[in-house]
């Protein structure tokens, strides 16, 4: 329930000392439940489940590919690091270790398996999926290690893949079962539009993106930042 905080705020005179002010902000995690909030909020309007998706995908199919993003965060912290794996620096980083990584089959064939495991009610599967997800997240430090395909990473490093992965498909989903996307992944496009900006840049297709986002051009046919 919101509640309306302006007049005590008004009142207000002197901040509190900076001791006194809470925990500092995580903008990231602000972001990642935003995205998680929306993915959410789509699910739960959705009456076909078999429709079709995304590529050869059904809704369900997509609906599990996403899924992990959530799922995955629990996991990969529970798992711990492991000795003598790499350490990756961030979420470019990250990408970046996928790139030439051709299993696109694989990819289609885990989204397959984990609409399955969505069961009968996907969008209450997916729901309680965030909560869990949210709730480790909030309570977990930045520089808490977890263990992923790629090597080990910070959560702070890690979470804004996850925010890409949910914001893309959640926006994905929408269109697919003919919902508007929701405003409220406002709150996440800030840092999936950085993301896809520095990967741009790593890809060396800044000039394509900032001439075509600016009206100087069109971006090539199968133009992607991943």
């Amino acid at each position: 329930m919101e509640t309306d905080t302006a007049a005590s705020f008004d009142q207000t005179t002197e901040r509190l000392p900076a001791h006194q002010e809470g925990p500092p902000p995580r903008p990231h995690v602000e972001a990642y439940r935003a995205a998680s909030n929306a993915l959410a909020r789509v699910c739960s309007r959705i009456t076909d489940w078999e429709a079709p998706g995304l590529g050869e995908w059904t809704v369900r199919d997509l609906a599990g590919h996403v899924d992990r993003a959530l799922v995955n965060v629990t996991a990969y912290l529970e798992a711990g690091t492991e000795p003598g794996a790499p350490f990756v620096e961030g979420p470019v980083a990250y990408y970046r270790a996928f790139w030439g990584r051709h299993d696109d089959e694989g990819v289609a064939e885990r989204g397959r398996l984990a609409g399955q495991a969505l069961g009968e009610e996907p969008a209450i599967t997916i729901e309680r999926d965030r909560v869990l997800a949210q709730a480790v997240v909030d309570r977990t430090p930045d520089d808490a290690r977890l263990r992923t395909p790629v090597g080990t990473m910070t959560l702070a490093g890690y979470l804004p893949t996850r925010t890409f992965e949910l914001a893309v498909h959640t926006a994905d989903l929408a269109r697919a079962t003919g919902q508007e996307v929701p405003s409220s992944l406002d709150a996440a496009w800030p840092e999936v539009i950085r993301l896809a900006a520095e990967l741009a840049i790593e890809n060396g297709q800044a000039v394509d993106l900032v001439m075509a986002i600016t009206g100087r051009g069109t971006l090539p046919e199968g133009f992607t930042v991943l």
